[in-house]
């Protein structure tokens, strides 16, 4: 009843083995399938939305996003049509956005290709933007019920404890060794229930690292498990850990007929976090030799205290409390010895030097007002954030010495050229709380935003 070896994951099952695991596993499904949103029937479209959400994303997160995007945008027609700031509104919190601008225009193509109903053709599925082997496999067999191999990380996890396989399921050629696999194992005319009992399997039995081996409906027959290798499979080579940034963000506060707003910009047309907004930052130059960030997060207590220590609720250093100088020259390194206090005090100048080179935009930093992290695939911004007070706009780049013993007003009035606050450039904006129901930004400024928007002061 066992299936004969091979190399990279690829074994030939028997006509017994096959049918074991296929029955039993069918079976379990059948009575303990969770009931999620993307399971009351088969339509294509939804199957796809629910499979783009799910990578890289929690089932429990996805469910309240799902449901709101199915009833904004329920058919692929719909999503085509929307404009691409709603799709990424309404996608708002989930990361990964490119995930959203492929499905739309996946959706697209549809429309124009196939007259707005997803095909029941592999290849023409598989030729829709941001759709790849996973996705095509996941459509085909649980929409039309086609044998497909729908294999992700929890099907990799489940077949490689089962059959005892030990190569490395990063590697490519692991992955088709294990997709052939999956082919052989689907029963007929259940194509459907099968991919998802895998994915179930290994989502709530068969998981990462406390596999429910005695719970499992195919623990019997489980080479890893009979190995005592459970808890060691699948072989994984370990990703490059993610680099760190420093992001220097300033929530730049207005007044006059901006009072009780923010100035946020858009960013640009393509790239990471292509179109959305954001609170003006830079990102800080590397320091040789520089001292770790401090891992105090958010505006807690603990923050708080490191606040106390450098003159009180986030004070920056006691140089900078009066009128800071704007836009004297470019900026420089940031000072890898000192204190807390001093190294924020050095942020706050480079963060208001940063803004005047790249975008004409002056404004003084006045106290630091909390941090938090941002973690990417392959980044994580360690992002300080300090409140700022709006100078000016400058005409053509770099404007001249600017100091202040008279206030903002007379920054302004000094200034050759200068817009004058409101009259942004067009990828800035004031914007007020309401606004951020309509904007879409990624999530740690949605945290920060709505945390300054609890409490401004």
């Amino acid at each position: 009843m066992r299936a004969s070896g091979g190399q990279g994951g690829q074994r030939v099952t028997t006509t017994e083995a096959a049918a074991y695991f296929g029955k039993e596993l069918l079976q379990w499904y059948l009575a303990n399938k969770r009931d999620l949103p993307w399971r009351m029937n088969r339509d294509p479209y939804r199957v796809w939305v629910s499979e783009i959400m799910l990578q890289q994303t929690r089932v429990d997160t996805v469910i309240p996003y799902y449901e709101r995007f199915m009833a904004k945008f329920p058919t692929a027609a719909a999503l085509a049509e929307a404009p691409e700031s709603e799709v990424l509104k309404c996608w708002e919190g989930l990361g990964y956005y490119s995930r959203a601008r492929n499905l739309q225009a996946g959706a697209r193509e549809v429309v124009a290709r196939h007259g707005g109903a997803v095909p029941d053709d592999r290849d023409a599925v598989a030729a829709l933007r941001g759709v790849g082997p996973y996705t095509t496999g996941a459509i085909m067999s649980i929409a039309f019920n086609r044998p497909e191999p729908a294999v992700d990380g929890n099907v990799m996890r489940v077949l490689s404890r089962y059959f005892c396989l030990e190569n490395d399921i990063a590697k490519p050629s692991t992955r088709i060794g294990i997709e052939k696999l999956a082919v052989s194992l689907i029963p007929e005319g259940a194509a459907g229930d099968f991919n998802q009992a895998l994915m179930e399997l290994g989502a709530l039995v068969c998981t990462p690292k406390s596999p429910g081996c005695l719970t499992c409906p195919v623990m019997r027959h489980c080479e890893g498990r009979m190995a005592g290798k459970e808890h060691e499979l699948p072989v994984k080579s370990k990703a490059k850990a993610p680099r760190r940034e420093t992001r220097i963000a300033a929530l730049v506060a207005g007044s006059g007929a901006n009072a009780g707003k923010l100035l946020v910009r858009r960013r640009p047309d393509s790239g990471l976090l292509a179109q959305m907004w954001e609170l003006p930052h830079v990102l800080a130059p590397e320091t040789p030799g520089a001292p770790a960030p401090a891992k105090r997060r958010g505006r807690g207590k603990a923050a708080q205290a490191a606040g106390a220590e450098a003159g009180g609720r986030g004070e920056i250093a006691a140089g900078l409390e009066q009128p800071a100088l704007l836009a004297v020259g470019a900026p420089a390194p940031l000072p890898a010895g000192g204190g807390e206090p001093d190294r924020r005090a050095a942020m706050a100048d480079y963060l208001s030097r940063a803004l005047s080179a790249e975008d004409g935009l002056l404004v003084r930093p006045v106290a630091w007002w909390g941090e938090t992290d941002h973690v990417f695939s392959h980044i994580v911004w360690d992002m300080q954030v300090f409140r700022a007070e709006f100078g000016f706009w400058q005409a053509g780049g770099r404007a001249g010495h600017i100091g202040g013993g008279d206030g903002l007003a007379a920054m302004a009035a000094e200034a050759s050229g200068g817009y004058g606050e409101g009259a942004a450039p067009d990828h800035y904006r004031w914007i007020g709380p309401e606004e951020m129901d309509t904007l879409a930004f990624p999530n740690v400024f949605v945290r920060i935003l709505q945390a300054y928007w609890r409490d401004p002061d």
